[in-house]
């Protein structure tokens, strides 16, 4: 009996000390202070821009509008990808409820990226990818889009999409 108690106790301790908590996650959270400052644009942002809205309008599409508080929330995602070294869609869905909340969006989408080191390489990879290429294209009105380079100087992309 002494020996149940004695394991009980252990296992007991053994949950308590290796018990994952959202606090010990890393955690990229839009607060309303980032949304009130956008970030600088870089000369690599406006050509990706430029180049989706392009093709856009070569396949017969009409262009989107570029929206500052879209690349602030596509900010904070990129400034976290750059900050675990890792590209992901990790809390997308905060992402999009403040869009939804800030933006008044109806519809919030994305496309994440890493290395690609110019524009035209980074959109020809979302094209030449049917999920991404289904973003570039879809049905929306207002992007923009969020580069970051790391120590290492890869380049990291947040390219949000949302129809108002």
């Amino acid at each position: 009996m002494k020996t149940i108690k004695l394991l009980s106790a252990m296992a007991l301790i053994a949950v308590l000390s290796f018990s994952c908590s959202t606090e010990e996650m890393p955690d990229e959270t839009i607060d309303t202070n980032i949304l009130a400052s956008t970030p600088e644009t870089k000369t690599i942002e406006i050509e990706i821009l430029e180049l989706i809205n392009n093709h856009r309008i070569e396949i017969g599409l009409n262009p989107l509008n570029n929206l500052s508080i879209i690349k602030s929330v596509a900010f904070t995602h990129t400034d976290y990808m750059v900050e675990i070294n890792q590209v992901n869609h990790d809390n997308f869905f905060q992402r999009k409820n403040s869009l939804i909340q800030n933006a008044g969006a109806a519809k919030v989408s994305e496309n994440v990226a890493y290395g690609y080191s110019s524009a035209q390489s980074v959109v020809n990879a979302w094209l030449n990818s049917d999920s991404h290429r289904a973003n570039l294209e879809g049905d929306f009105t207002d992007f923009d889009i969020s580069a970051e380079q790391n120590n290492e100087g890869r380049w990291f992309y947040t390219n949000i999409f949302i129809k108002k």
